[in-house]
């Protein structure tokens, strides 16, 4: 590096340069250069101006600036030492893009250059648009990475109102507030992902990557490389380029690891470690990187069993169980069922375009009932079924699955002594019959497609078992 400070060092630099090469500099035909001593003087000026002020640059060299441009604003920036950046200037009649700039020499203002940055304005217009197009690719891959990186739910989306939702919601907002790690229990379909999403765009790391992985989903042999990622050529079929892992993508957001009690033991260690360090390496490097990240983990398997049964590491459990939010299951929110089917049914109406339809009393009652094994996933896919096979304005019966009615209609028995067959067959049929024209409000025709008979049948039956 040459101190532009030290005069030994700047003149031994410079003898380094070949006088044709420096003057080649100085005279290039696309700038016009001229330089101007602190008097006005005229040191160099470049061939390129001898079209705009008809003389030569032996001729130039000496005279004062103003004798060959009257209206040269040189001289002001000798008097500001500002420089003046993409102003134009006519010259010929001709319209310039150009410079001028004042030269300093340890502190001390020693002269000023001008030269053109630009022949025509058209090309700066040009430069301009292409300065736009890649502005829009960038948003455009900004975006695309949103989509993949970015967390797509608020609080906002998570809509029940149920104590057990509330309580959840509520111990998930103190979380966001924090940078402690957070692991989300509940059975499948409870809706773990959006709980993760909803903190992660509430904390302080909202604005960054939210990076999700499914333990369960990767296989055992490439869990690694997808976590860690990889160095060119660290293993055969390798991107050349490399890979980085989904820690490093996270760095200063959130990683969220779904199912992780699917990993498998080995990944738990090294897992560990990166906790404890927050710092990794990628397969086929000797060169750990420091991340800063916000863990999220989510199973639906009991963690405590998989610790006694040796599948899962009791102190990885230590460092991931900092903030345990639990998710109830839909059976144990029964009040909120019919919200979250409506809310089900405007969402799927507006992407269909479909006009939003209304919800009978008697699905109103079936979906209350009905025990959900599947949860938030299996109540949607009811709620997609019910919008395509309805007919009407509204959601009847009808328009359930079979599963539910049938379900509802032949609940299964509490444990309790066998009794004979034949009181065993008249108890169910009671029983049915009873819950089929409860959930119809006593509509005999309906109650009868449910129980699968014929009216006639159903008014036998009614007068058999005494039911009023």
């Amino acid at each position: 590096m040459i101190d532009s400070n030290n005069t030994t060092d700047r003149n031994s630099f410079l003898q380094g340069i070949p006088k044709d090469l420096l003057f080649g500099f100085l005279d290039n035909p696309y700038e016009s250069l001229i330089l101007i001593d602190t008097e006005g003087i005229i040191r160099f000026l470049a061939s390129a101006n001898e079209d705009f002020f008809s003389i030569k640059l032996r001729k130039a060299v000496g005279r004062h600036v103003t004798e060959i441009n009257p209206d040269t604003q040189l001289l002001e920036t000798l008097k500001t030492g500002k420089p003046e950046i993409g102003r134009i200037m006519t010259l010929m009649g001709k319209k310039r893009i150009i410079a001028r700039i004042p030269i300093f020499k340890e502190n001390q203002l020693i002269g000023a250059a001008g030269k053109v940055m630009f022949t025509h304005p058209e090309k700066l217009k040009e430069l301009y648009e292409r300065i736009e197009t890649l502005e829009t690719d960038l948003n455009y891959y900004k975006n695309e990475l949103f989509q993949a990186y970015g967390s797509r739910y608020t609080f906002d989306s998570i809509i029940g109102n149920s104590d057990l939702i509330l309580q959840a919601k509520a111990l998930a907002l103190q979380a966001a507030e924090t940078n402690s790690a957070v692991i989300i229990t509940g059975e499948s379909g409870t809706g773990k992902e959006l709980f993760a999403h909803a903190i992660h765009h509430a904390s302080k790391r909202g604005k960054h990557n939210f990076v999700k992985v499914n333990c369960a989903s990767i296989p055992s042999e490439l869990i690694e490389s997808e976590l860690f990622g990889y160095e060119a050529g660290a293993f055969t079929g390798a991107d050349k380029k490399g890979k980085p892992g989904k820690f490093e993508i996270s760095h200063n957001g959130t990683i969220f690891l779904d199912e992780i009690g699917d990993m498998p033991l080995k990944m738990q260690v090294k897992v560990l470690r990166v906790l404890q360090e927050k710092e990794i390496e990628r397969i086929g490097s000797q060169q750990p990187k420091q991340i800063d990240f916000r863990l999220i983990c989510a199973t639906n398997r009991n963690i405590e069993k998989l610790i006694s049964d040796g599948e899962f590491r009791l102190d990885l459990f230590y460092r991931i169980n900092i903030i345990n939010i639990t998710l109830p299951p839909l059976r144990e929110t029964k009040t909120d069922i019919p919200k979250f089917f409506d809310y089900f049914l405007g969402e799927l109406s507006k992407e269909k375009g479909q006009k939003k339809k209304q919800i009978s009393n008697e699905v109103i009652s079936l979906l209350k009932n009905y025990s959900w094994p599947g949860n938030m996933r299996e109540l949607r896919n009811v709620a997609e079924r019910a919008l395509i096979v309805s007919r009407g304005q509204q959601i009847e019966l009808n328009d359930m699955p079979p599963v539910l009615q049938k379900a509802l209609a032949f609940p299964i028995l509490e444990n309790k002594p066998l009794p004979m067959l034949k009181d065993l067959m008249e108890q169910t049929e009671k029983q049915a019959i009873t819950q089929a024209l409860k959930l119809t409000n006593g509509n005999k025709a309906k109650s009868a497609q449910i129980l699968g008979i014929h009216r006639t049948g159903l008014y036998q039956k009614m007068s058999k078992y005494n039911i009023q």
